[in-house]
């Protein structure tokens, strides 16, 4: 199994601003892909799911790819 990309890389927060890696953990349909292919831990999965909903809400990031 792969570590956490966010452990590794000592990030504490996750910034709901920096849509180019938050689109790094999206899918072509635009959902969020699953920790199982991300290798991201539970703690930074919550954080992240959170962030990419935040940033959907504020349109830096797309709801649904077309």
């Amino acid at each position: 199994m792969t570590q956490c990309y966010f452990c590794s890389q000592n990030l504490k927060e996750i910034d709901y601003k920096d849509s180019e890696l938050l689109r790094r953990f999206i899918s072509s349909q635009a959902k969020i892909v699953k920790p199982k292919f991300t290798g991201t831990c539970a703690k930074h999965q919550r954080a992240l799911a959170q962030s990419i909903k935040r940033s959907r809400f504020l349109g830096l990031i797309p709801f649904v790819r077309r």
